[in-house]
């Protein structure tokens, strides 16, 4: 690796004064060279005050949310190379260096980090069957290329960076970078790395069912966005079974007698038709729209340059 590669350490965090520092210690051990941001996001604790004490660049986001936090240190800090890591001190330090030689080596714009638990504590109750289950939905919509679509670290090129328009405020931030990735047909890799427990008296911000609903509802937005066709041709074939479904009683009854014997039904049953046409024309348009904006994406991460340029021949 050439050793003028920048490379920045971006660490979000609420309430971490418990971990904090240790995340500090074991990534500057791990990479001397890096520079270590910590971006509080209104703690009421001392997370602050313990992350200046331990070397860190302290900054803040008074937008709460990680996915407010993320966007803003995309947007503030240069670097070639970017390890976004969560300040539990859940994730291994040891590996960011075989994570950025893996982004480097295998010129890839993204490095997942699976999670491998190396406790029965490591995921909550509830957390690891909700972080399967959505990344199943998302690798069946948009591609299977990760098995842990929700893993808080991971390593970005600054071509990947600098071309991410973030949307999601909080941990829906995840999915998101996932779908982007995905959608751009970026190369990426996935590694298995160490997951451990959260230290006595640290807690998770995540809720299992308030997130678990959110990062449903931002894959939702996102296959709306991303793939209208199959969005809201879904939509019209359930319109269209309805209208079948009522549709087909009265048809009979016609064929019998010649008459429309419920003429509200048949009325609902072509209205439910209409509809479903709309529904698909919508998904048709919108895209065009949408190959419109993955065309000014892939422009804006074309314009940047690739990790090849930061290697030695």
């Amino acid at each position: 690796m050439n050793k003028k590669v920048n490379i920045a350490v971006l660490v979000p965090c609420y309430n971490e004064q418990l971990t904090v520092r240790q995340v500090i210690q074991d990534f500057r051990l791990a990479l001397p060279d890096a520079s270590i941001y910590i971006y509080d996001n209104n703690s009421k604790d001392n997370t602050v005050a313990i992350a200046k004490e331990a070397g860190a660049i302290v900054r803040k986001e008074t937008l709460q949310g990680k996915g407010n936090v993320v966007r803003r240190m995309f947007a503030d800090i240069e670097a070639d190379i970017y390890i976004l890591v969560d300040g539990d001190a859940t994730y291994d330090a040891k590996s960011a260096p075989m994570l950025v030689d893996a982004l480097l080596s295998n010129h890839v714009d993204m490095v997942n980090a699976s999670r491998v638990s190396q406790s029965d504590l490591a995921y909550r109750s509830g957390h690891e069957f909700g972080n399967k289950l959505l990344t199943k939905m998302v690798s069946t919509i948009f591609g299977e290329r990760l098995k842990d679509m929700l893993s808080g670290y991971r390593v970005f090129s600054r071509r990947f960076v600098k071309s991410f328009p973030i949307l999601s405020a909080g941990f829906e931030i995840e999915t998101e970078l996932t779908v982007h990735a995905l959608e751009l047909k970026m190369p990426l890799i996935e590694i298995e790395t160490p997951y451990y427990s959260r230290p006595e008296g640290s807690f998770s911000k995540l809720s299992t069912y308030k997130d678990g609903f959110k990062i449903l509802n931002m894959i939702n937005k996102l296959v709306k966005r991303e793939k209208p066709v199959l969005y809201f041709g879904f939509i019209a074939g359930i319109l269209a079974v309805l209208a079948l479904i009522l549709f087909a009683p009265i048809f009979s009854s016609y064929l019998s007698t010649g008459l429309v014997p419920r003429l509200p039904t048949a009325i609902l049953s072509a209205s439910l038709v209409i509809l479903a046409f709309l529904s698909l024309g919508c998904g048709l348009i919108l895209d065009t729209v949408t190959l419109g904006r993955k065309e000014a994406k892939l422009i804006a991460y074309l314009n940047i340059a690739n990790t090849r340029t930061m290697v030695d021949d």
